[in-house]
């Protein structure tokens, strides 16, 4: 509630969040070159991961193909994770562009990578316009920290 209520946030937070780090605070998972990764705020479903080029632009258009590029591995590194902490039975993978397309921050792209499991709109979000989701959001940060850094481990012995 605190977050709801504290009214518009000067300025973009996807541009504000990388600068301070992987983070709780911010729900920041991983950083990258060009790119990092974050829990969605309101998420569909548990593990709910959006990469996020640190260049703020509003269309992939606009992305160099080096930033393009990392965002892509950067979703294969999203799906790896979120199956090994996770173990979901298929993903929507996605970018809405501009408000029009659902885009909840329409002048900063971003891909949504959302784990999903069979059954896993149960009636209250279609009753009663909410989510559940079973875990908080610090915890599910913490798990996914911990695996985004067991997959650079591996990525560093290679």
């Amino acid at each position: 509630m605190a977050y709801m209520n504290q009214g518009t946030v000067a300025g973009c937070i996807f541009c504000d969040f990388p600068g301070r780090g992987v983070s709780a605070e911010t729900l920041t998972v991983h950083l990258g070159l060009r790119a990092f990764v974050i829990l969605n705020r309101f998420p569909y479903t548990s593990g709910h991961l959006m990469v996020v080029p640190y260049r703020h632009v509003a269309t992939p258009v606009d992305l160099e193909p080096a930033e393009w590029a990392e965002i892509g591995d950067l979703v294969q590194r999203a799906v790896r994770a979120l199956e090994a902490t996770y173990h979901p039975q298929g993903f929507n993978i996605g970018m809405n562009v501009g408000r029009a397309a659902g885009a909840g921050i329409a002048d900063h792209c971003h891909m949504h990578v959302v784990p999903r499991w069979t059954g896993d709109n149960n009636f209250v979000p279609v009753l009663g316009e909410t989510r559940v989701i079973p875990e908080a959001l610090e915890v599910t940060h913490g798990r996914l920290v911990a695996a985004f850094a067991a997959l650079d481990a591996v990525e560093e012995v290679r």
